[in-house]
């Protein structure tokens, strides 16, 4: 008998509380008995050091041999993908690791601007909106929403945001309640907790309003997107600008 594997990856930055995050969801996956591995590469090419963080999940079937996970995301085969920032996504659809098939892609509008970008003697900034147009175009859902102004409104960090965002979309095979178990009772679960909320309710109301066709969604987006978004993916900057996608 084949095992369904459910796999999940988190595209961060240093410092956001991706390690937190995937605890969380593992600490989840545990409580309801599914056998779950996690893995995590660390970077420090990119803005503050990129780090892709990694599960699979199934379920255990009695008599059936333990599943075998993967230790690292292979393209094409990701469930559910889920960035703290917009070039983060860009990132990882340019690694084939967005499938419209397959993935459903959700991401914070919010920007953190690379050296590459803040080194151009003019506007350097990369466009925003040729990373939402190719996420639709390669995603088989693509959701945003402004998940560091949340997590700054709730007075947590955007790793609550995200997770209650991936919740949302559905990521997880375990109900509302379960995640916000898993984040616990110490001096900031409050927040966090109300971070996720925030970022659930968000995401659950904009999968039920009717599609908007104000994105672009052109294959000329999508055609200069490998080009142009390595340039954006490199160095060490920050900013608070985020994009409106309403």
């Amino acid at each position: 008998m084949d095992t369904k594997i459910r796999s999940i990856l988190i595209g961060a930055l240093g410092g956001e509380g991706g390690g937190v995050l995937m605890d969380w969801i593992v600490h989840c996956a545990r409580m309801h008995g599914l056998a779950v591995q996690a893995t995590s590469v660390p970077g420090v090419a990119q803005r503050t050091g990129s780090t892709s963080y990694y599960i699979e999940m199934a379920e255990k079937i009695a008599g059936a041999p333990d599943p075998v996970f993967a230790l690292i995301p292979m393209p094409g085969r990701v469930d559910f993908v889920g960035t703290s920032e917009l070039v983060e996504a860009a990132r990882l659809m340019e690694r084939g690791l967005v499938s419209p098939r397959r993935t459903v892609l959700v991401s914070s509008t919010s920007r953190f601007f690379t050296t590459a970008e803040k080194m151009e003697m003019g506007d350097g900034r990369f466009d925003s909106q040729r990373v939402i147009a190719a996420g639709k175009e390669l995603a088989k859902t693509f959701v945003t929403l402004d998940l560091e102004k949340i997590a700054r409104e709730t007075g947590t960090m955007v790793s609550a945001t995200l997770f209650g965002a991936l919740a949302g979309v559905g990521a997880f095979p375990w109900d509302r309640a379960t995640c916000e178990a898993a984040i616990g009772g110490g001096r900031s679960a409050g927040a966090s907790r109300a971070g996720f909320n925030a970022a659930y309710d968000g995401v659950t109301r904009q999968l039920a309003a009717p599609a908007s066709d104000s994105l672009p969604n052109s294959k000329s987006a999508v055609a200069d997107f490998d080009k142009n978004v390595g340039r954006a993916g490199e160095g060490v900057a920050q900013s608070g600008d985020t994009v409106d996608t309403r």
